[in-house]
């Protein structure tokens, strides 16, 4: 069953009526088929009175279907001012349902949007088995996908933002090639960084693909619909932006031994001796490549790194680029060690029959 909405001009008609034309300098691509757009909602699984986030509506298609759903509140975060005079005539048509905000979703604490807001859904427990009645939706322009996602992750790890109401999930749109890294496999050519940082907080999956043919103007790459959904306990026990700092340089030489990589994490005199370190303690094959390592492996990595840059204050600062990086100058600094674990509530071992589910582990 749909909410209705009075009668609207057609999608393609709004665009025309004010003279919307995508700039290609902010990645604009609008999504016309509304078909395509309810099967969005549908799979990011809008519920009657949830409550959304959706990042970048632009002309309104993916909004109208999430209104349809019967969405008791949608908030929209919006940088181009071209499109708030068509999404206020959205607005008013959805009879108080929506709610606007012209900012950078890249700047917007997005959980800051619901913080007073007293008739919100009754956060649950973490752990819980339900997700919450809410959600955040976006047909991402292709230039802030990927540090958005990042920011999201890194938010979803310290269950801030608008993770502070429980494991909200995430569905977004990608070009194909991001969501297939995001979604990647141990030992296939597309796993990257950005599969371990998606895949270690939260089950990333591809629900489906949109061909380039149904966007206006028409990208040059098909998308990939990706949901997200915050796992119940993260597969690496090490801060975000520890584990991002090694995915990053264990993946810069993709097809060179993982050895090479890490040895990026070190100063020159202490590159081999740490390197080597690390790999004995993890038993891990220095020959091996990094797309070949799974999420065991990476948490395992992230551990021993952790441990050796609260042993050497100043390692977790060093960037082998900057020439000027001296550790024990970098001692000094005040963030000189990796930021600490936050601690949560400790999940319950067993099932309400007292027995282990294997399910709730989610091993990749």
């Amino acid at each position: 069953m749909t909410s209705r909405l009075p009668p609207l001009p057609a999608l393609r008609d709004f665009i025309h009526m004010y003279r919307l034309r995508a700039k290609k300098i902010l990645s604009q691509n609008y999504l016309m088929d509304m078909n395509i757009t309810r099967k969005i909602a549908k799979h990011a699984k809008v519920a009657q009175n949830d409550w959304v986030i959706e990042i970048g509506p632009g002309p309104g298609g993916i909004t109208r279907a999430i209104l349809e759903a019967g969405a008791a509140r949608l908030d929209v975060v919006e940088i181009d001012n071209r499109f708030i005079p068509p999404l206020q005539h959205l607005a008013e048509a959805a009879d108080s349902r929506m709610h606007i905000h012209h900012q950078d979703a890249l700047r917007t604490e997005i959980g800051d949007i619901w913080k007073h807001e007293p008739a919100r859904p009754s956060s649950i427990n973490w752990h819980d088995s339900r997700l919450p009645a809410m959600h955040v939706i976006g047909n991402l322009p292709f230039n802030i996908a990927s540090p958005l996602i990042i920011k999201y992750l890194r938010d979803m790890s310290y269950r801030r933002g608008v993770w502070q109401y429980g494991r909200v999930p995430l569905t977004l749109t990608f070009q194909l090639e991001v969501a297939k890294r995001l979604c990647s496999p141990i030992a296939c050519d597309t796993r990257s960084r950005i599969s371990i940082m998606a895949q270690y907080v939260a089950e990333p999956k591809m629900v489906f693909q949109i061909s380039g043919s149904c966007f206006v103007p028409r990208p040059q790459v098909d998308v990939g619909v990706v949901r997200f959904e915050p796992r119940k306990t993260p597969l690496i026990n090490v801060p975000f932006e520890v584990l991002e700092k090694l995915c990053r340089q264990v993946f810069h030489y993709r097809q060179k031994f993982v050895k090479k990589g890490l040895k990026t994490l070190y100063p020159e005199e202490l590159e081999d001796v740490l390197a080597d370190e690390l790999l004995k303690k993890c038993r891990i094959d220095p020959t091996t490549t990094s797309i070949r390592l799974g999420i065991e492996q990476f948490a395992d990595l992230a551990q021993g790194y952790y441990e050796q840059c609260e042993r050497h204050p100043g390692l977790f600062l060093y960037d082998y680029t900057n020439k000027q990086h001296v550790l024990e100058q970098l001692a000094l600094e005040p963030n000189a060690l990796p930021p600490r674990m936050p601690q949560f509530e400790t999940p319950p071992p067993e099932t309400e029959d007292g027995k282990w589910n294997l399910r709730d582990f989610n091993i990749i």
